[in-house]
């Protein structure tokens, strides 16, 4: 909740180290303004994040999620980028399944002379959860341990 008592979306980001996270590092040492809503976690390589981080990330509470890394040519461990791009679409596919939003997880790149480029990317998704309210916890059902999204308590 913010001041106003009005709901704020609760966002972690997932930025490699060589180009996102020097992008976000720009933004800030630049004085970029964008919304506080995202939690930044410092990752080797886009293609190191497990999909399990993000529907554990999901699973306890957090609105949304946002990996990003290298663009695609230029990823530091030469192919981590397309790895991540081939899992993000699997795991679209089972987040769909699963009843979560699309926007909810959102997958980008971003170099590191992109300061700029990163504040309006954090802003548009903050706008996009934002709209899309508070997410449906994950939670898994007994039966071949399942995901399905429910309702926050």
């Amino acid at each position: 909740m913010a001041e106003s008592g009005k709901w704020e979306p609760k966002i972690l980001a997932f930025l490699c180290n060589w180009c996102s996270y020097a992008g976000a590092d720009l933004a800030g040492t630049s004085r970029i303004q964008y919304p506080p809503n995202v939690r930044i976690i410092r990752v080797p390589c886009s293609g190191r994040v497990s999909p399990f981080f993000i529907l554990s990330s999901l699973q306890k509470g957090v609105d949304g999620v946002l990996v990003s890394g290298c663009h695609p040519g230029e990823c530091h461990y030469l192919t981590g980028n397309y790895s991540a791009r081939r899992k993000f679409a699997l795991l679209k596919s089972l987040l769909e399944f699963a009843g979560v939003e699309e926007s909810r997880v959102q997958f980008s790149w971003v170099s590191a002379s992109e300061g700029a480029r990163f504040a309006k990317l954090i802003e548009k998704v903050t706008a996009e959860i934002r709209e899309l309210g508070p997410s449906k916890r994950l939670v898994k059902t007994p039966h071949q341990g399942v995901f399905h999204a429910t309702a926050n308590k």
